[in-house]
């Protein structure tokens, strides 16, 4: 395993931070894994740590930030646009086959969360994606905003969303909402993985709007013959376990689920070595 380096990925007008961990010394054509994070997360909160699983094992990774996230640019910041970073991730695989040791015909994208979707969503329409890991994936845009938000507050959220595109289109900034709510899983998992506290809790208001819309599993069908992995957690109640296996159901062969006894954050965490071992050997077969 070698050093990761800081790089720069130009894409669709702005630039995403990223870590490029290299191959090891004499390899000139190593097959490359393209990662990225959920929702509001960024790369420095425990992807670090599935990179260099991956790495150890002989695979190059780009592991990137998205678009206003992190340090990577784009405004206005703290939104998350999922066809933004489709079309990203599509730029950063672009970017990946042009880097140092790798072969590009051997190329991989490992996504989680809110990037788990997008992962499906791509490999679907790329084909330049030879394997895919999706863990713990977003799949269900209208299902999973029903799920979060009580039926009694979505009049009120609808409503929220229309004076706030009616405001941004006037001028004003975009109104935000905190992205992990205390006493949440998510403020939980928040609070043990910011070790460097770069991570700004917040999403734009047309952040839920936008995932409201965003239907992953209405992609998942057309993979194949793309080797998809799907890597969840049995007690996952933020992308819900059941509408996981049930879009999963829907994908042609090759294909293989790896269900863990865990929750929706802890496949980083305590459940890291069978996640990311699972995506390792899954890579390592198919690139």
């Amino acid at each position: 395993m070698t050093e990761r380096q800081d790089v720069t990925i130009p894409a669709n007008g702005v630039e995403l931070a990223g870590w490029f961990y290299p191959a090891g010394q004499g390899v000139e054509a190593a097959p490359i894994v393209v990662m990225s994070h959920g929702l509001s997360a960024i790369r420095r909160m425990n992807l670090d740590a599935v990179a260099r699983d991956l790495n150890a094992a002989g695979l190059v990774v780009l592991l990137y930030d998205h678009r206003s996230f992190g340090d990577s640019g784009g405004s206005p910041r703290q939104e998350a646009d999922p066809w933004a970073q489709v079309r990203d991730m599509r730029d950063a695989i672009s970017y990946a086959r042009t880097l140092p040791g790798v072969d590009p015909a051997r190329l991989g994208i490992w996504g989680t969360s809110y990037s788990g979707g997008h992962v499906l969503t791509v490999a679907a329409l790329d084909r330049r994606v030879k394997a895919v890991v999706s863990q713990v994936p977003f799949t269900h845009g209208e299902r999973t905003f029903g799920s979060w938000v009580p039926e009694k507050a979505r009049a009120r959220l609808m409503q929220r969303f229309m004076d706030d595109r009616a405001a941004r289109y006037a001028g004003a900034e975009p109104e935000t909402v905190p992205a992990a709510i205390e006493g949440t899983e998510t403020a939980e998992w928040v609070a043990e993985t910011d070790v460097e506290g770069k991570y700004v809790n917040a999403l734009t208001l047309r952040s839920l709007e936008m995932l409201r819309e965003y239907e992953p599993h209405s992609f998942i069908s057309r993979i194949a013959p793309t080797p998809l992995l799907m890597v969840i957690a049995e007690n996952d109640t933020q992308t819900p376990t059941a509408w996981q296996k049930e879009a999963f159901a829907l994908a042609e062969e090759p294909k293989q689920m790896l269900g863990l006894p865990c929750r929706h954050y802890d496949p980083y965490s305590s459940h890291r070595e069978a996640a990311a071992g699972a995506a390792r050997d899954w890579f390592l077969k198919h690139l």
